[in-house]
């Protein structure tokens, strides 16, 4: 099976700048309000139930919330982000993985967060990821999306010091939350913020939940 081109230039891409991205981005650069939806997703989960984080990159998010008291295990697509993951947080488990096709038994998560990492996807790809988080969630699961909050795509040739080549797509939050719906899953807050420091635009933040009770389909 070909691998699809958008997949293998993400990987190359955050593999090459993978010790750079660690080395130029301090553990915590969230403001409060996006620190406040972790806060508030880590309180929904309650400590001691599983936790995945995917595309964790670094691992630093993935740590954040471990330090919340979350059970939670970091996985992205990047073996270079994984190895300077599990190097900085040996106390944590990190793995590579990707999020369309995750390594995780039907309804076996409490919490799953992507943190700025479904926007380098192709945006006809998230129903079918959307699919995908519903069935690794358990029945009052919840999901936690950081978004760049807008309508476009950028290629990317340079990032931290190095040349690379991928995309990165700015995403509507209305249409997120309908795909959310579509999926299966109630979404139950959603926060747009106002550039801070060295953002380029609005940024959106989606807390959602599959709903108690619910089953997969035979």
């Amino acid at each position: 099976m070909i691998e699809p081109g958008w997949l293998t230039e993400t990987r190359a891409a955050y593999d090459t700048v993978a010790v750079d991205y660690a080395r130029l981005l301090p553990e915590v650069v969230e403001g409060p309000l996006d620190r406040g939806m972790l806060t508030a997703f880590a309180e929904l989960v309650g400590p001691g139930r599983p936790v995945l984080e995917v595309g964790c990159g670094t691992g630093r998010v993935t740590a954040h919330l471990h330090g919340l008291g979350l059970d939670i295990v970091g996985v992205d697509l990047s073996p270079g982000m994984i190895e300077v993951a599990r190097g900085a947080y040996p106390e944590l488990r990190f793995e590579v993985g990707s999020m369309t096709d995750l390594a995780a038994p039907d309804a076996g998560l409490a919490g799953l967060v992507a943190w700025y990492s479904i926007i380098h996807l192709p945006p006809e790809l998230l129903p079918g990821v959307f699919a995908e988080f519903h069935r690794v969630l358990a029945p009052g699961g919840h999901l936690l999306l950081a978004v760049k909050a807008g309508d476009r795509r950028i290629r990317l040739q340079e990032a931290y010091g190095h040349r690379v080549a991928y995309d990165v797509h700015w995403l509507p939050p209305e249409r997120l939350a309908e795909q959310l719906t579509a999926a299966g899953l109630a979404v139950h807050a959603t926060l747009v913020r106002e550039p801070e420091g060295v953002d380029r635009g609005p940024q959106a933040f989606l807390l959602a939940t599959r709903p108690a009770g619910t089953v997969e389909a035979a």
